[in-house]
Protein backbone atom coordinates (compact mmCIF):
# COMPACT_ATOMS: atom_id res chain seq x y z
CA UNK A 1 0.00 0.00 0.00
CA UNK A 2 1.51 3.34 -1.03
CA UNK A 3 1.75 6.39 1.24
CA UNK A 4 -1.27 8.13 -0.26
CA UNK A 5 -3.48 5.07 0.14
CA UNK A 6 -2.29 4.65 3.74
CA UNK A 7 -3.19 8.25 4.51
CA UNK A 8 -6.68 7.81 3.04
CA UNK A 9 -7.20 4.57 4.99
CA UNK A 10 -6.06 6.22 8.24
CA UNK A 11 -8.40 9.15 7.66
CA UNK A 12 -11.33 6.80 7.02
CA UNK A 13 -10.59 4.79 10.18
CA UNK A 14 -10.31 7.98 12.21
CA UNK A 15 -13.59 9.19 10.75
CA UNK A 16 -15.40 5.92 11.53
CA UNK A 17 -14.18 5.98 15.12
CA UNK A 18 -15.43 9.56 15.44
CA UNK A 19 -19.00 8.77 14.30
CA UNK A 20 -20.30 8.05 17.81
CA UNK A 21 -18.68 11.05 19.53
CA UNK A 22 -19.80 13.28 16.66
CA UNK A 23 -23.39 12.04 16.85
CA UNK A 24 -23.48 12.61 20.61
CA UNK A 25 -22.25 16.18 20.14
CA UNK A 26 -25.06 16.91 17.67
CA UNK A 27 -27.59 14.96 19.74
CA UNK A 28 -26.88 17.07 22.84
CA UNK A 29 -26.70 20.37 20.94
CA UNK A 30 -23.00 20.88 21.61
CA UNK A 31 -22.00 20.92 17.93
CA UNK A 32 -24.42 23.17 16.04
CA UNK A 33 -21.94 23.71 13.20
CA UNK A 34 -19.26 21.74 11.40
CA UNK A 35 -16.63 24.17 12.68
CA UNK A 36 -17.59 23.41 16.28
CA UNK A 37 -17.65 19.70 15.50
CA UNK A 38 -14.12 19.94 14.08
CA UNK A 39 -12.86 21.68 17.21
CA UNK A 40 -14.64 19.36 19.65
CA UNK A 41 -13.39 16.20 17.93
CA UNK A 42 -9.88 17.54 17.43
CA UNK A 43 -9.77 16.42 13.79
CA UNK A 44 -9.20 18.11 10.46
CA UNK A 45 -11.97 19.93 8.62
CA UNK A 46 -11.90 17.20 5.98
CA UNK A 47 -12.38 14.45 8.56
CA UNK A 48 -15.19 16.36 10.29
CA UNK A 49 -16.86 16.88 6.91
CA UNK A 50 -16.62 13.18 6.13
CA UNK A 51 -18.04 12.24 9.54
CA UNK A 52 -20.97 14.64 9.14
CA UNK A 53 -21.63 13.33 5.62
CA UNK A 54 -21.72 9.72 6.82
CA UNK A 55 -24.08 10.52 9.68
CA UNK A 56 -26.30 12.31 7.19
CA UNK A 57 -26.20 9.30 4.86
CA UNK A 58 -27.30 7.11 7.78
CA UNK A 59 -30.36 9.35 8.18
CA UNK A 60 -29.32 10.55 11.64
CA UNK A 61 -28.44 14.21 11.10
CA UNK A 62 -29.02 16.99 8.60
CA UNK A 63 -26.23 19.15 7.19
CA UNK A 64 -27.18 22.62 5.95
CA UNK A 65 -24.48 23.58 3.45
CA UNK A 66 -25.96 27.03 2.79
CA UNK A 67 -26.45 28.63 6.20
CA UNK A 68 -27.00 32.35 6.57
CA UNK A 69 -24.16 34.24 8.17
CA UNK A 70 -24.81 35.53 11.67
CA UNK A 71 -25.04 39.28 12.10
CA UNK A 72 -21.58 40.83 12.44
CA UNK A 73 -19.77 37.60 11.53
CA UNK A 74 -16.79 37.52 9.24
CA UNK A 75 -15.62 34.92 6.77
CA UNK A 76 -17.48 31.98 5.30
CA UNK A 77 -20.16 30.63 7.67
CA UNK A 78 -19.80 27.00 8.69
CA UNK A 79 -22.27 24.30 7.70
CA UNK A 80 -25.00 23.90 10.27
CA UNK A 81 -25.68 20.52 11.86
CA UNK A 82 -28.94 19.28 13.36
CA UNK A 83 -30.60 15.97 14.14
CA UNK A 84 -32.78 14.61 11.36
CA UNK A 85 -36.38 15.33 12.34
CA UNK A 86 -37.54 12.56 9.97
CA UNK A 87 -34.94 10.04 11.13
CA UNK A 88 -35.28 6.93 13.30
CA UNK A 89 -36.99 6.92 16.67
CA UNK A 90 -36.95 4.81 19.81
CA UNK A 91 -39.88 3.63 21.88
CA UNK A 92 -39.87 5.15 25.37
CA UNK A 93 -42.18 3.85 28.08
CA UNK A 94 -42.87 4.93 31.65
CA UNK A 95 -44.83 3.22 34.41
CA UNK A 96 -46.06 5.27 37.39
CA UNK A 97 -48.53 4.82 40.20
CA UNK A 98 -51.44 6.20 38.16
CA UNK A 99 -50.82 4.40 34.89
CA UNK A 100 -48.33 4.55 32.06
CA UNK A 101 -47.19 6.60 29.09
CA UNK A 102 -45.63 5.56 25.79
CA UNK A 103 -43.80 7.84 23.38
CA UNK A 104 -41.69 7.87 20.26
CA UNK A 105 -38.55 9.95 20.80
CA UNK A 106 -36.04 11.01 18.16
CA UNK A 107 -32.47 12.18 18.51
CA UNK A 108 -32.06 15.42 20.39
CA UNK A 109 -34.62 14.28 22.98
CA UNK A 110 -37.48 15.35 20.70
CA UNK A 111 -40.81 13.65 21.35
CA UNK A 112 -42.48 12.68 18.08
CA UNK A 113 -45.70 11.18 19.47
CA UNK A 114 -47.06 10.22 22.88
CA UNK A 115 -49.91 8.14 24.29
CA UNK A 116 -50.94 8.20 27.97
CA UNK A 117 -52.76 5.36 29.64
CA UNK A 118 -54.54 6.17 32.89
CA UNK A 119 -55.49 2.76 34.11
CA UNK A 120 -54.88 1.07 37.42
CA UNK A 121 -51.45 -0.51 37.33
CA UNK A 122 -51.89 -4.27 37.49
CA UNK A 123 -50.05 -6.33 40.09
CA UNK A 124 -48.81 -8.39 37.13
CA UNK A 125 -45.95 -6.45 35.52
CA UNK A 126 -46.33 -8.40 32.29
CA UNK A 127 -49.89 -7.11 31.88
CA UNK A 128 -49.09 -3.41 32.25
CA UNK A 129 -45.84 -3.67 30.28
CA UNK A 130 -47.75 -5.42 27.52
CA UNK A 131 -50.26 -2.55 27.47
CA UNK A 132 -47.63 0.19 27.29
CA UNK A 133 -45.69 -1.64 24.55
CA UNK A 134 -48.88 -2.10 22.54
CA UNK A 135 -49.59 1.63 22.88
CA UNK A 136 -46.09 2.27 21.56
CA UNK A 137 -46.56 -0.19 18.71
CA UNK A 138 -49.70 1.69 17.65
CA UNK A 139 -47.72 4.95 17.62
CA UNK A 140 -45.06 3.31 15.47
CA UNK A 141 -47.57 1.96 12.97
CA UNK A 142 -49.23 5.34 12.70
CA UNK A 143 -45.93 7.18 12.29
CA UNK A 144 -44.31 4.85 9.79
CA UNK A 145 -40.96 5.60 11.44
CA UNK A 146 -38.07 3.19 11.87
CA UNK A 147 -37.51 2.11 15.48
CA UNK A 148 -33.99 1.29 16.69
CA UNK A 149 -34.62 0.34 20.33
CA UNK A 150 -36.80 0.71 23.42
CA UNK A 151 -36.33 2.04 26.94
CA UNK A 152 -38.47 1.75 30.07
CA UNK A 153 -38.63 3.95 33.19
CA UNK A 154 -40.07 2.37 36.35
CA UNK A 155 -40.76 3.76 39.86
CA UNK A 156 -38.30 1.44 41.52
CA UNK A 157 -34.59 0.92 41.94
CA UNK A 158 -33.46 -1.40 39.16
CA UNK A 159 -30.76 -3.82 40.27
CA UNK A 160 -27.89 -4.43 37.87
CA UNK A 161 -26.90 -6.52 36.04
CA UNK A 162 -30.15 -8.47 36.53
CA UNK A 163 -32.55 -5.70 35.50
CA UNK A 164 -34.96 -6.45 38.34
CA UNK A 165 -37.26 -4.00 40.14
CA UNK A 166 -35.85 -4.59 43.60
CA UNK A 167 -38.60 -3.04 45.71
CA UNK A 168 -41.35 -1.31 43.71
CA UNK A 169 -43.05 0.42 46.64
CA UNK A 170 -45.58 2.46 44.66
CA UNK A 171 -46.86 -0.25 42.33
CA UNK A 172 -48.08 -3.62 43.53
CA UNK A 173 -45.48 -5.69 41.69
CA UNK A 174 -43.63 -8.50 43.45
CA UNK A 175 -40.21 -7.49 44.76
CA UNK A 176 -37.50 -8.54 42.34
CA UNK A 177 -39.74 -8.56 39.26
CA UNK A 178 -37.52 -9.04 36.17
CA UNK A 179 -38.85 -5.91 34.49
CA UNK A 180 -36.12 -5.59 31.86
CA UNK A 181 -36.60 -9.16 30.63
CA UNK A 182 -40.39 -8.85 30.63
CA UNK A 183 -40.19 -5.55 28.76
CA UNK A 184 -37.77 -7.03 26.20
CA UNK A 185 -40.09 -9.99 25.65
CA UNK A 186 -43.07 -7.70 25.09
CA UNK A 187 -41.05 -5.54 22.68
CA UNK A 188 -40.02 -8.59 20.65
CA UNK A 189 -43.57 -9.98 20.68
CA UNK A 190 -44.83 -6.67 19.26
CA UNK A 191 -42.32 -6.94 16.39
CA UNK A 192 -40.41 -3.83 17.49
CA UNK A 193 -36.78 -3.78 16.39
CA UNK A 194 -33.71 -3.05 18.49
CA UNK A 195 -32.55 -3.81 22.04
CA UNK A 196 -34.63 -3.04 25.13
CA UNK A 197 -33.49 -1.46 28.41
CA UNK A 198 -34.98 -0.50 31.78
CA UNK A 199 -34.00 1.92 34.54
CA UNK A 200 -35.21 3.89 37.55
CA UNK A 201 -37.43 6.80 36.57
CA UNK A 202 -35.56 9.53 38.48
CA UNK A 203 -32.16 8.29 37.29
CA UNK A 204 -33.46 8.59 33.75
CA UNK A 205 -35.01 12.00 34.39
CA UNK A 206 -31.62 13.22 35.63
CA UNK A 207 -29.87 11.81 32.56
CA UNK A 208 -32.34 13.54 30.24
CA UNK A 209 -32.04 16.86 32.05
CA UNK A 210 -28.23 16.63 31.95
CA UNK A 211 -28.20 16.08 28.19
CA UNK A 212 -31.09 18.28 27.10
CA UNK A 213 -32.41 20.39 29.98
CA UNK A 214 -31.64 22.19 33.21
CA UNK A 215 -28.60 20.04 34.01
CA UNK A 216 -26.56 20.86 30.91
CA UNK A 217 -22.97 21.65 31.75
CA UNK A 218 -23.09 20.43 35.36
CA UNK A 219 -20.24 18.17 36.44
CA UNK A 220 -21.94 16.90 39.61
CA UNK A 221 -25.70 17.14 39.10
CA UNK A 222 -28.13 16.20 41.88
CA UNK A 223 -31.74 15.61 40.85
CA UNK A 224 -34.52 15.17 43.41
CA UNK A 225 -38.08 14.69 42.26
CA UNK A 226 -41.55 13.58 43.21
CA UNK A 227 -43.41 11.50 40.70
CA UNK A 228 -47.03 10.62 41.13
CA UNK A 229 -46.13 9.04 44.47
CA UNK A 230 -42.94 9.01 46.52
CA UNK A 231 -39.59 10.77 46.11
CA UNK A 232 -36.52 9.76 44.14
CA UNK A 233 -33.03 11.08 43.62
CA UNK A 234 -30.16 10.72 41.17
CA UNK A 235 -26.60 11.93 40.78
CA UNK A 236 -24.97 12.49 37.38
CA UNK A 237 -21.18 12.73 37.55
CA UNK A 238 -19.25 13.72 34.40
CA UNK A 239 -22.18 12.78 32.20
CA UNK A 240 -22.92 9.37 33.72
CA UNK A 241 -25.59 8.41 36.25
CA UNK A 242 -24.02 7.22 39.50
CA UNK A 243 -25.81 3.95 40.25
CA UNK A 244 -23.50 2.48 42.90
CA UNK A 245 -22.22 -1.09 42.94
CA UNK A 246 -25.48 -2.70 41.81
CA UNK A 247 -27.79 0.02 40.52
CA UNK A 248 -29.27 0.98 43.88
CA UNK A 249 -27.56 4.27 44.77
CA UNK A 250 -29.29 7.55 45.70
CA UNK A 251 -32.46 6.23 47.32
CA UNK A 252 -32.89 9.71 48.76
CA UNK A 253 -36.60 9.23 49.39
CA UNK A 254 -35.72 7.32 52.53
CA UNK A 255 -33.81 10.08 54.28
CA UNK A 256 -35.55 10.89 57.57
CA UNK A 257 -36.66 14.54 57.71
CA UNK A 258 -39.34 14.26 60.40
CA UNK A 259 -38.59 11.62 63.06
CA UNK A 260 -42.14 11.81 64.41
CA UNK A 261 -43.70 11.85 60.95
CA UNK A 262 -45.74 9.50 58.83
CA UNK A 263 -44.93 5.78 58.59
CA UNK A 264 -43.07 5.03 55.36
CA UNK A 265 -43.48 2.08 53.04
CA UNK A 266 -39.83 1.19 53.68
CA UNK A 267 -40.55 0.51 57.36
CA UNK A 268 -39.12 3.80 58.61
CA UNK A 269 -40.91 6.96 59.67
CA UNK A 270 -40.85 10.55 58.45
CA UNK A 271 -38.93 9.86 55.20
CA UNK A 272 -38.84 12.37 52.34
CA UNK A 273 -40.87 9.79 50.43
CA UNK A 274 -43.96 10.32 52.60
CA UNK A 275 -43.30 13.83 53.91
CA UNK A 276 -42.80 15.72 50.61
CA UNK A 277 -44.78 13.90 47.92
CA UNK A 278 -48.15 14.97 46.44
CA UNK A 279 -50.19 12.93 48.90
CA UNK A 280 -48.37 14.58 51.83
CA UNK A 281 -49.11 18.01 50.38
CA UNK A 282 -52.81 17.32 49.79
CA UNK A 283 -53.11 15.89 53.32
CA UNK A 284 -51.37 18.93 54.85
CA UNK A 285 -53.67 21.20 52.81
CA UNK A 286 -56.75 19.40 54.15
CA UNK A 287 -57.82 18.18 50.72
CA UNK A 288 -59.24 14.76 49.98
CA UNK A 289 -57.61 13.47 46.80
CA UNK A 290 -60.14 12.96 44.04
CA UNK A 291 -60.03 10.26 41.35
CA UNK A 292 -60.44 12.64 38.41
CA UNK A 293 -56.76 13.52 37.88
CA UNK A 294 -53.45 12.42 39.36
CA UNK A 295 -52.28 13.47 42.82
CA UNK A 296 -49.48 15.42 41.18
CA UNK A 297 -51.88 17.38 38.99
CA UNK A 298 -54.17 18.16 41.91
CA UNK A 299 -51.20 19.42 43.94
CA UNK A 300 -49.87 21.47 41.04
CA UNK A 301 -53.22 23.20 40.55
CA UNK A 302 -53.41 24.17 44.23
CA UNK A 303 -49.88 25.58 44.30
CA UNK A 304 -50.30 27.52 41.06
CA UNK A 305 -53.79 28.79 41.63
CA UNK A 306 -54.36 29.08 45.37
CA UNK A 307 -50.98 29.71 47.05
CA UNK A 308 -52.37 32.94 48.54
CA UNK A 309 -54.79 30.83 50.59
CA UNK A 310 -53.25 30.66 54.13
CA UNK A 311 -53.97 26.94 54.44
CA UNK A 312 -52.37 26.12 51.08
CA UNK A 313 -49.38 28.35 51.85
CA UNK A 314 -48.87 26.73 55.27
CA UNK A 315 -48.96 23.27 53.68
CA UNK A 316 -46.47 24.39 51.04
CA UNK A 317 -44.12 25.88 53.62
CA UNK A 318 -44.26 22.71 55.70
CA UNK A 319 -43.15 20.63 52.72
CA UNK A 320 -40.55 23.19 51.64
CA UNK A 321 -38.92 23.11 55.08
CA UNK A 322 -38.75 19.31 55.08
CA UNK A 323 -37.50 19.18 51.51
CA UNK A 324 -34.87 21.79 52.33
CA UNK A 325 -33.68 19.74 55.30
CA UNK A 326 -33.24 16.70 53.07
CA UNK A 327 -31.47 18.65 50.34
CA UNK A 328 -29.09 20.20 52.87
CA UNK A 329 -28.04 16.74 54.06
CA UNK A 330 -27.44 15.66 50.47
CA UNK A 331 -25.39 18.80 49.79
CA UNK A 332 -23.18 18.02 52.79
CA UNK A 333 -22.60 14.45 51.60
CA UNK A 334 -22.43 14.82 47.80
CA UNK A 335 -21.19 18.40 47.21
CA UNK A 336 -23.06 18.84 43.92
CA UNK A 337 -22.47 21.88 41.71
CA UNK A 338 -26.17 22.06 40.78
CA UNK A 339 -29.49 20.76 42.11
CA UNK A 340 -32.54 20.32 39.90
CA UNK A 341 -36.02 19.57 41.19
CA UNK A 342 -38.85 17.80 39.42
CA UNK A 343 -42.51 16.97 39.94
CA UNK A 344 -44.10 18.57 42.99
CA UNK A 345 -40.67 19.74 44.19
CA UNK A 346 -40.37 21.92 41.11
CA UNK A 347 -43.74 23.44 41.96
CA UNK A 348 -42.65 24.11 45.55
CA UNK A 349 -39.47 25.80 44.34
CA UNK A 350 -41.38 28.03 41.95
CA UNK A 351 -44.02 28.86 44.58
CA UNK A 352 -41.47 30.07 47.14
CA UNK A 353 -37.88 29.92 45.79
CA UNK A 354 -36.28 32.09 48.45
CA UNK A 355 -37.62 30.01 51.33
CA UNK A 356 -36.30 26.73 49.93
CA UNK A 357 -32.90 28.18 49.07
CA UNK A 358 -32.62 29.77 52.52
CA UNK A 359 -33.37 26.48 54.29
CA UNK A 360 -30.74 24.63 52.24
CA UNK A 361 -28.14 27.37 52.76
CA UNK A 362 -28.80 27.54 56.49
CA UNK A 363 -28.60 23.77 57.05
CA UNK A 364 -25.64 22.89 54.79
CA UNK A 365 -21.95 23.59 55.35
CA UNK A 366 -21.27 24.37 51.70
CA UNK A 367 -24.47 26.34 51.28
CA UNK A 368 -23.24 28.96 53.73
CA UNK A 369 -20.10 29.52 51.68
CA UNK A 370 -21.87 30.54 48.48
CA UNK A 371 -24.78 28.22 47.91
CA UNK A 372 -25.59 25.58 45.36
CA UNK A 373 -27.80 26.64 42.44
CA UNK A 374 -31.26 25.08 42.79
CA UNK A 375 -33.21 25.04 39.54
CA UNK A 376 -36.46 23.55 38.24
CA UNK A 377 -36.32 20.70 35.75
CA UNK A 378 -37.25 22.00 32.31
CA UNK A 379 -38.19 18.96 30.21
CA UNK A 380 -41.73 17.71 29.89
CA UNK A 381 -41.88 13.98 30.69
CA UNK A 382 -38.17 13.86 31.44
CA UNK A 383 -38.28 10.24 32.63
CA UNK A 384 -39.64 9.28 29.20
CA UNK A 385 -36.87 11.24 27.51
CA UNK A 386 -34.39 9.50 29.80
CA UNK A 387 -35.82 6.10 28.89
CA UNK A 388 -35.25 7.08 25.27
CA UNK A 389 -31.64 7.97 26.12
CA UNK A 390 -31.12 4.37 27.28
CA UNK A 391 -32.36 3.12 23.93
CA UNK A 392 -30.32 5.66 21.95
CA UNK A 393 -27.07 4.90 23.77
CA UNK A 394 -26.00 1.96 21.56
CA UNK A 395 -26.49 4.18 18.51
CA UNK A 396 -24.48 6.97 20.13
CA UNK A 397 -21.73 4.47 20.93
CA UNK A 398 -21.58 2.85 17.48
CA UNK A 399 -23.96 4.28 14.87
CA UNK A 400 -23.01 1.86 12.08
CA UNK A 401 -23.11 -1.26 14.23
CA UNK A 402 -26.30 -0.37 16.10
CA UNK A 403 -28.25 0.53 12.99
CA UNK A 404 -27.19 -2.71 11.34
CA UNK A 405 -28.37 -4.72 14.36
CA UNK A 406 -31.73 -2.93 14.47
CA UNK A 407 -32.40 -4.02 10.87
CA UNK A 408 -32.08 -7.69 11.74
CA UNK A 409 -35.38 -9.60 12.12
CA UNK A 410 -36.58 -10.06 15.70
Amino acid sequence: MNGKATTIKTRLERGRSALGPALELVHTGRAPTRAVLTAELGVTRATAGAVAAELEALGLIQVDSRPGAAAGSQGRPSHRLAVNDSGPVVLAAQIHADGYRAALVGLGGRTVATAPGCETVSADPAQVLGAVVEAGAVLLRESGRRCVGAGLAVPSAVAEPEGTALNPLHVAWPAGSPVRDIFAEQVRAAGIAGPAFAGNDVNLAALAEHRHGAGRGAQHLLCVATGHRGVGGALVVDGRVHTGSSGLALEVGHLTVNPDGRPCYCGGRGCLDVETDPLAFLTAAGRDPGPEVSLLQQSRELLRGQYDDPVIRAAGEELIDRLGLGLAGLVNILNPDRIILGGLHRELLEADPERLRAVVADRSLWGRSGGVPILPCTLDHNSLVGAAELAWQPVLDDPLGALAVSQEPA
